[in-house]
């Protein structure tokens, strides 16, 4: 997730932030990008005001804490700010007092992190890909009837978690009943290519007959994932095929296959393609050898390859992807925020 790269492309500013750390996409360390490097944020007056802007500017929800001291370990490289001073009702981190420079007068001990409440989560099922559908609005968890969800709606709660594509909907509470309220304006109508369910339209219609009985659950591929890297969305490339784990080697692989990877797992942009193992071998078998996509495919399985487990490589030939995180667009002209 990300912050601060000032560049202009057509009118809007590209402003990119992340959080990095093993908590999820949702919690971690806070890093900005600015003069091609990424960077972390000193702990210097970092109060929960601050963090708030960061999980509303992230669509994370409620901010949790403000957390100081390198709490999700320490960053590497520059500390590109320091000081920040927000007053916790600002849409963006850049509408709040910083100081924007290499801050040598601070360490990496002092790294600052946020820790924000997810806003959707997949509850009751067999992984964090599989169960009830329950969003947050306010402080208070609640589910979604089943009515109206079909699988464009899957398939935005199933990018949104990281969860590659949406394998099916269940309804009548498959997962088990949920305990708290059944939200009025959970009836989502999405497109199917929204990065979030709550960027998509909504009904504030509740139907009489709906009930926790009602409840909607969802089960989403899980299909690819990065290992062993500093965050979901860097490490070795993994693929799952017949219900088993294996990597994928790196002959011919290059950006455009990578761009694949990030979109499939909502983690923006390619940023490296790293070969030989760069992140450590992997075991089991190797699915998927002289992997050729054009960089438009939705999904990896979508991409021409020398079919599953047929290759000439071994663990030592793994190959691992960097991405950028989810972006954030600021428009100049229309004053508001884009996400790509």
């Amino acid at each position: 997730m990300y912050f601060l790269l000032m560049s202009y492309v057509c009118g809007i500013v590209l402003l990119p932030l992340r959080l990095s750390g093993p908590e999820g996409s949702c919690s971690g360390r806070l890093e900005v990008y600015h003069n091609a490097a990424w960077g972390s944020i000193c702990d210097d007056q970092w109060v929960i005001r601050d963090a708030e802007v960061v999980c509303r500017q992230l669509g994370c929800g409620k901010a949790l804490s403000a957390n100081g001291s390198a709490a999700f370990g320490a960053g590497e490289g520059v500390i590109w700010l320091n000081r920040v001073e927000c007053r916790g009702d600002e849409i963006h981190l850049w509408d709040c007092s910083y100081s924007l420079k290499n801050h040598t007068d601070c360490s990496h001990k002092e790294d600052a992190g946020v820790t924000c409440a997810d806003t959707v989560r997949l509850v009751n099922g067999s992984s964090r890909c599989a169960g009830r559908v329950e969003t947050l609005y306010g402080e208070e968890w609640g589910t979604a009837c089943e009515d109206d969800w079909d699988m464009k709606n899957a398939a935005v709660v199933c990018r949104e978690l990281g969860c590659g594509e949406a394998v099916d909907v269940l309804g009548n509470a498959h997962f088990g009943q949920g305990s708290g309220r059944i939200w009025p304006h959970q009836r989502f109508r999405c497109r199917g290519n929204e990065s979030q369910i709550h960027l998509c339209s909504s009904s504030s219609t509740l139907k009489q007959n709906c009930f926790n009985d009602s409840d909607v659950g969802l089960v989403c591929a899980d299909s690819l994932r990065l290992v062993d890297g500093s965050s979901r969305c860097a490490g070795r490339v993994e693929v799952l095929h017949r219900g088993q784990w294996g990597t994928v080697c790196d002959d011919d692989w290059d950006m455009r296959d990578a761009a694949v990877v990030c979109r499939e797992l909502g983690c923006g942009e390619a940023v490296d393609v790293l070969g030989d193992a760069h992140f450590g071998p992997g075991s089991g078998p190797i699915w998927m050898d002289d992997v050729d996509c054009s960089g438009s495919e939705s999904t990896l399985k979508n991409c021409a390859s020398a079919g599953w487990g047929k290759h000439n490589c071994n663990q030592t030939k793994n190959v691992g992807v960097i991405c950028s995180g989810k972006l954030y667009y600021f428009c100049n002209e229309c004053n508001s925020q884009l996400l790509y």
